[in-house]
């Protein structure tokens, strides 16, 4: 079945949104209805003695700000006046601000179709082709929502940042459609010091939860799919030794004795990436075993059914992610496909032309002011290179995000939902009638937003001091890591 049979044709057209664009009023006149509305807002609040709507009260909770990638403030680049010029307004109604700055929009995410007859060519059975320049809104909302199931275990590894195999962890799912089957975890190969070790013990932890196995437990979403999806999510790296190991940028062979491949001394692979890959200790299995039983377990449990294997991640996560894809495609009988969010490359050419010829589809997503999915450089040696396609985004597009946005946050995964949630295309704007709310945008990276969107949230009074839940009402689903079967013990909807 062809892109062009299996997926309705889309509505884009370039003249007519420059058009749109071009009509829309000035920055001014939305500034001065903003004032207006905040300040009838405030007087009718004011008068009557009652407190704000049930949308703008201050939401509060646990929720913790995401360590994905904190580099030192030097890096970032000096804000002086020429950049408070640039802190324009874009064309965006009161109301529709409003909407965009609670946690979550009264009018939900984007409606799901079904994509039962095209979910093969979505999960790249073509590499994409056709579907990402103009973005189809169906592949999209998929990029989206397994964007959410990385965000989930970066949830589960805050919650227990000390977890280890045998201890409770939960998964804060936001698709209640899924449920959590097995927890994963990676061990580093290196370990500190016996000194250091004793002062730091946290530090000193080799082992941590870095993902999770989910599968689709819907009947209707199965049937809106077109198959059943199993579905491993990766967090980045949050750990010291994990950093340890990103930095170790040597190639080493990639070898998989349990399956044949003649130029294994030629595939190579970076050498930190793949000890937390391979390495087990003495209490856990490593991660490559850990992902192979369960994914094996599954495929049996679910014999005789449409099945698919989504592997995604964020970061180191999405560096895991093309390991886990290399290793899948090469023994389940299943169609595997890698969403990486910031990736940073893996190996070498070989290695790339490995991953493709044993059926994994890759697709990147890249920022293009992100500096980690650069490295390690392809040129000079040791020659790493890119796997599969790239669907490059720019956070300069956002008209949220100032356009001296740091390094960190290029590389947050919350930016880069964000970026693909309002991504069109190349060549057009970005997308007026995007629903994602910005509200963990602002929390996650307030120095990097507008400071317009600041100063009219707090005039909204919303929490911005990251003490506040990002999607009250989500799926927590309470995993029990101890013993093989990895059962779920609570599930909260």
């Amino acid at each position: 079945m062809s892109t062009a049979a299996a997926l309705p044709p889309q509505t884009l057209h370039r003249p007519a949104v420059t058009a749109r664009v071009a009509a829309a009023p000035s920055n001014s006149v939305h500034l001065g209805n903003l004032e207006s509305l905040f300040r009838n807002r405030s007087a009718v609040e004011g008068g009557s003695g009652t407190t704000t709507s049930s949308a703008l009260q201050p939401v509060v909770g646990n929720r913790r700000q995401q360590p994905l990638l904190r580099l030192p403030s030097f890096l970032a680049r000096t804000r002086g006046e020429a950049a408070v010029r640039e802190e324009t307004a874009p064309a965006l109604s009161p109301r529709r601000l409003e909407r965009l700055l609670q946690p979550v929009a009264p009018d939900g995410p984007s409606p799901r179709g079904n994509i039962a007859a095209a979910w093969r060519q979505l999960h790249g059975e073509d590499g994409w082709r056709g579907l990402l320049d103009p973005l189809h809104p169906d592949l999209r909302r998929e990029i989206v929502r397994y964007g959410e199931f990385v965000d989930a275990a970066y949830g589960a590894f805050l919650s227990r940042p000390d977890a280890a195999p045998g201890d409770r962890a939960r998964v804060p799912l936001q698709d209640p459609a899924y449920r959590v089957t097995a927890p994963l975890f990676a061990t580093s190969s290196l370990g500190l010091p016996p000194w250091l070790s004793a002062a730091a013990p946290c530090a000193a932890q080799r082992t941590s939860l870095v993902g999770y196995v989910a599968v689709c437990d819907s009947p209707a979403e199965v049937r809106r799919m077109g198959r059943r999806d199993i579905v491993i999510a990766l967090r980045g790296t949050c750990t010291v030794l994990e950093w340890a190991e990103n930095v170790r940028a040597g190639l080493v062979p990639a070898t998989d004795n349990a399956v044949a491949s003649t130029d294994a001394s030629n595939t190579k692979v970076e050498c930190g990436f793949w000890n937390l890959y391979k390495t087990a200790s003495d209490r856990s299995p490593s991660l490559s075993e850990m992902v192979v039983s369960e994914v094996r377990r599954l495929l049996n449990k679910y014999k005789g059914e449409e099945l698919s294997i989504t592997v995604t991640g964020h970061s180191l996560g999405a560096a895991l992610a093309v390991l886990i894809a290399d290793e899948l495609a090469g023994r389940a009988q299943a169609p595997v496909a890698v969403f990486s969010f910031g990736g940073p490359r893996v190996g070498n050419r070989a290695f790339a032309e490995r991953v493709e010829a044993r059926g994994a589809r890759v697709l990147r997503l890249v920022n293009a002011h992100d500096v980690v999915p650069r490295f390690p450089p392809g040129l000079p040696l040791p020659g790493y290179a890119d796997v599969g396609r790239e669907l490059r985004l720019d956070s300069r597009a956002s008209p949220y995000l100032r356009p001296d946005a740091d390094a960190a946050c290029c590389h947050d995964l919350e930016a880069y939902i964000h970026l693909v949630d309002g991504f069109l295309g190349s060549h057009c704007p970005f997308r007026a009638n995007a629903k994602r709310s910005i509200l963990r945008l602002v929390k996650n990276q307030r120095g990097n937003v507008k400071q317009l969107y600041i100063s009219k949230a707090k005039d909204m009074r919303i929490r911005l001091d990251g003490g506040c839940t990002d999607m009250p009402g989500s799926a927590l689903g309470s995993i029990d890591v101890a013993g093989a079967a990895n059962t779920v013990m609570e599930c909260v909807h």
